[in-house]
């Protein structure tokens, strides 16, 4: 009888280890919104109907949260994590990019009786500073005058159709560059503002000012509030001629606004990297007349000089930490390059992001890639895929690469104003933030208050979902992740 109630024990235990996963499996994870991010809609007269939240610990086999997490999502920025993730174990972290230059004539005591081809691959960090030390280092070879032209070899990234105005009607902003293999100082100006009340009004300050291009200043100092120093009442307009383009600044500034600055794109790519050649050119002792063409170094001409990228691993700082969107173009552009030969295109690139998710056994049917930085209304991925992404950076070789690229909470990139009044935040957060209109999203790593590591994901598209009443959900599905018991 012992025996024979044994087995019946045993058999009823087995059959109870077998259906209790069955019983608490139909909701294994937490699918509802946990009551502070549910008040912070309710006083912000907001909707839970967009928002999909993925929470899980690193190390778990399961979420802790998961609201809507199979949902399709406008991503915005966050999609980055996708691509610079991809590019980190595709490339490696070492990865530089090169720059080169070439003569299609002998250069003779520093005189180049022919044009001066540069050819770029990808770089996307070339700014003036880098430039600057390219054209230096063409000096120091002994080169001076160039009577040729100055011809963009830009062949190794397909001149795919774009419009730089066409996502907002915004073609004058610098994240709206279209990608280059021959990218500078992402092609734009940095306008500085300094008022002079009793100096003769505000000062305008252009960085780089490339020798094609002229500031008219018509703006009128005053001594009112600040009510939001460029959207009040301070204007541009491009005035272009055959050779030149005059940016015409007018309106009015108040002097309590202080000092401020302006990142703007004045010219189109030749025209700007043509000025900005001459300019430095002189500056560092040479002698150039020429004029500006594309085409493809011929076969025989000599290199000059290679210049290199700061490694990739540098290079995906600025793309996360600042939310870089051309640079992260560039980025996609050169995996396509690199993987299926060049000229890369935005089809190859996302191919190579596609094949890394296969390779890692991650299937995501929904996702839109698009162009890699999340400037569109196009790009989708639901909220559970992107924190696998994020699990998947987490195991993978170059985890504290990527990590490090992250903003972090109240310290730097587009979280270095956020989370500023809660000392115990501060430093807590590895976070990739994005924000496109009735779109902000966040996905990355947060270490809550007992030490666990947390992926975080919250992608929420509707109405307002990009103002201050959609990052007041954010923030406090943030503070429940990191004081959960």
């Amino acid at each position: 009888m012992k025996r024979t109630h044994w087995r019946k024990s045993a058999l009823l235990l087995l059959l109870g280890l077998c259906w209790l996963p069955a019983v608490w499996g139909a909701s294994p994870v937490p699918d509802k919104l946990p009551a502070p991010v549910a008040a912070a809609l309710k006083r912000n007269g907001m909707s839970a109907r967009g928002l999909s939240l993925y929470v899980q610990e690193v190390g778990q086999g399961q979420p802790v949260l998961a609201v809507s997490v199979d949902t399709p999502r406008h991503p915005a920025s966050t999609i980055k994590i996708l691509t610079t993730v991809t590019a980190l174990e595709e490339l490696g972290p070492a990865y530089h990019w090169k720059t080169e230059a070439y003569a299609n004539a002998p250069v003779h005591d520093g005189r180049l009786d022919g044009d001066l081809y540069l050819k770029g691959y990808g770089d996307p960090y070339m700014v003036i500073e880098n430039f600057w030390l390219f054209l230096r280092a063409l000096r120091a070879q002994g080169l001076e005058t160039i009577n040729g032209d100055l011809v963009l070899d830009q062949s190794y990234f397909a001149r795919e159709p774009g419009d730089p105005g066409e996502f907002d009607n915004q073609p004058l902003r610098a994240y709206n560059v279209l990608p280059n293999a021959l990218l500078v100082n992402f092609q734009a100006v940095n306008f500085r503002f300094i008022p002079r009340p009793g100096a003769g009004g505000l000062r305008i300050i252009a960085d780089p000012l490339p020798a094609n291009v002229e500031v008219e200043n018509r703006v009128r100092l005053t001594k009112g509030s600040c009510r939001g120093w460029w959207a009040h009442g301070l204007g541009l307009r491009l005035r272009h001629n055959k050779d030149t383009t005059r940016v015409v600044f007018s309106g009015t500034y108040d002097t309590a606004c202080g000092e401020n600055g302006l990142f703007r794109v004045v010219s189109e790519p030749a025209p700007y990297l043509l000025g900005l050649f001459r300019t430095l050119w002189s500056q560092l002792g040479g002698h150039f007349t020429g004029g500006v063409r594309e085409g493809t170094v011929p076969d025989g001409a000599a290199l000059l000089y290679t210049g290199y990228s700061p490694p990739l691993a540098d290079i995906i700082r600025s793309i996360n930490k600042y939310s870089n969107n051309v640079m992260a173009r560039q980025l996609l552009l050169t995996l396509g390059a690199e993987h299926a030969g060049p000229p890369g295109t935005t089809e190859k690139g996302a191919a190579v992001v596609h094949e890394w998710l296969k390779q890692r056994g991650l299937d995501f049917p929904e996702l839109v890639l698009d162009n890699g930085a999340g400037l569109s209304r196009e790009t989708a991925i639901s909220a559970r895929h992107l924190g696998q992404v994020l699990l998947a950076a987490w195991r993978g070789p170059y985890m504290s690469e990527f990590v490090s690229s992250l903003p972090i909470s109240s310290m730097d990139g587009t979280l270095r104003k956020r989370f500023s009044d809660d000392a115990e935040l501060e430093g807590q957060m590895h976070l990739k933030t994005g924000s496109l209109k009735n779109a902000r999203s966040l996905a990355g790593y947060v270490l809550d208050r007992a030490g666990r590591r947390m992926i975080v994901v919250c992608l929420h598209n509707g109405p307002r979902a990009d103002t201050a009443a959609g990052e007041a959900v954010q923030e406090a599905l943030l503070k429940w992740v990191y004081e959960r018991p």
